[in-house]
C-alpha cells in the first residue's frame, strides 16, 4: 500500500515562507492527478493546490500568485511552495495523491502563521 508523508511544516511570520513536501514510499512510478488540501479548526477542507499528470495546475482563488504546486516523478515526491503567508493560511495542511485508480492520503502538517 501507498503511503505519503507530507513535511515542512511549522510555525511563521506573516509575509514568511514554508515549503510542504510529500513523499511516497516505496518505488512508485507513476502517479495520476497530486493534490494539497488544507483544514483549520472546525472548517470543512478544502481544496488549495492541484497538478495533473500532464503538468496542468490548478489553484484555490485565495492562494493564486503565493502558492505553487509542483512534483517530481521520479522521487515520488510533491511540493507546495508558500509564499507570503497570512493568518488565514493557517491549518493543517494534506497531501493526495492518485495510483493506479485509488486515492491515498498523508497524515498531515500543521501550517501556523502568526500576525
Amino acid at each position: 500500500q501507498v503511503q505519503l508523508v507530507e513535511s515542512g511544516g511549522g510555525l511563521v511570520q506573516a509575509g514568511g515562507s514554508l515549503r510542504l513536501s510529500c513523499a511516497a514510499s516505496g518505488s512508485i512510478f507513476s502517479f495520476g492527478a497530486t493534490a494539497w488540501y488544507r483544514q483549520a479548526p472546525g472548517k470543512q477542507r478544502e481544496l488549495v493546490a492541484l497538478i495533473n499528470s500532464i503538468g496542468s495546475t490548478t489553484y484555490v482563488e485565495s492562494v493564486k500568485g503565493r502558492f505553487t504546486i509542483s512534483r517530481d516523478n521520479a522521487k515520488n515526491t510533491m511540493y507546495l511552495q508558500m509564499n507570503s503567508l497570512k493568518p488565514e493560511d493557517t491549518a493543517v495542511y494534506y497531501c493526495k495523491a492518485r495510483h493506479s485508480g485509488d486515492d491515498y492520503w498523508g497524515q498531515g502538517t500543521q501550517v501556523t502563521v502568526s500576525s
